[in-house]
């Protein structure tokens, strides 16, 4: 028998409370699960990796601190650029990724969450360069020697290591990394290890023209979603006709922005959230929905609770009956 949806939250937000502050609050809003990050972009506020990969007993304890009030731990997450052309930077992401890796495994966490990274355009780059286009061929040269020279084999080795801990790695789709659309990350799974699938967040895919509902169905239909962030885009029609999808301008010029990032229900109708859990469940995912608060409109603690009212009417919790009927 399958799990039902579980719907939980990326606690990053919540990064100023104490980790029994934040499970407690976490509990109290009616969800079931709680991402964490441990490193990188979402930093460590709620977990020092060093110390619990060190001790049973603290590790024993922290999950006791989780479970103890009927929550999971859906994934630990360190989005970093394990292939950035700085080579510290490199070795940084790389080392968090592997202790997460070894964390997840002690730990029974199923899946780390991360970017696929980008690289530079050449071994000399001192930044990363993300092609978008075929044209000029040179462009088409930096995507082709980046994934041959340095993503491919890197993951490749990050597979098998997941794979030895029995870990799947669940890569966020987003745009500036190499892997950031259903094509790119099928191709690096093929090119790798079934380890590898996607953190899919339906978020990225609608400012990069992508139908989210398609993209479970592209996915699902490979098993290659691993884990799935809510969040959502609000894409604003005359903005895009003037700066199209790859715009440019930061984050807080929302007046002008082409797209920003909102709240589940804020960017597009519940319908469209609703046909997004029907999908996963179609395509047999049927695991946490993991709410990621990043809307510049809202404070964390009302945007997160407008996540989890719209989500909580929309998630499919229970297993299907039979067809009575047919």
């Amino acid at each position: 028998m399958t799990v039902a949806m579980k719907l939980g939250v990326f606690t990053v937000l919540f990064a100023e409370k104490s980790f029994e502050e934040m499970l407690d609050h976490v509990k109290a809003s009616g969800l079931d699960a709680v991402e964490i990050g441990t490193g990188g972009s979402p930093g460590n506020a709620h977990c020092d990796m060093d110390a619990l990969l060190e001790s049973e007993e603290k590790r024993k304890d922290y999950l006791h601190q989780v479970e103890s009030r009927g929550l999971t731990i859906s994934a630990f997450s360190c989005h970093n650029n394990p292939i950035h052309p700085n080579k510290e930077v490199a070795k940084e992401a790389d080392e968090t990724l592997r202790k997460t890796i070894k964390l997840a495994s002690l730990m029974n966490v199923p899946v780390v969450n991360t970017f696929s990274g980008t690289a530079g355009d050449h071994e000399g780059a001192k930044q990363p360069n993300w092609p978008t286009v075929a044209w000029p061929p040179e462009y088409l040269d930096v995507y082709n020697w980046q994934w041959e020279e340095k993503l491919i084999p890197y993951w490749k080795e990050i597979g098998k290591y997941a794979e030895e801990h029995n870990v799947k790695i669940g890569i966020e789709l987003h745009g500036g990394f190499l892997v950031h659309s259903p094509y790119t990350l099928l191709k690096l799974r093929e090119n790798t290890s079934d380890a590898i699938g996607a953190n899919l967040d339906p978020s990225h895919m609608w400012w990069q023209g992508i139908d989210p509902v398609a993209a479970i169905k592209i996915l699902g239909e490979k098993n290659a979603i691993h884990h799935f962030h809510a969040k959502d885009t609000y894409i604003d029609p005359d903005n895009l006709n003037m700066h199209g999808y790859l715009d440019m301008q930061p984050y807080d010029k929302m007046q002008t922005r082409a797209w920003t990032f909102r709240s589940v229900g804020c960017g597009h109708d519940v319908k469209e959230w609703s046909d997004m859990m029907s999908a996963l469940r179609l395509y047999g995912y049927d695991y946490v929905v993991s709410i990621e608060h990043e809307d510049p409109l809202m404070s964390i603690e009302e945007g997160f609770q407008r996540a989890v009212s719209n989500l909580q009417s929309v998630l499919i919790k229970e297993q299907p009956a039979e067809m009575w009927w047919a």
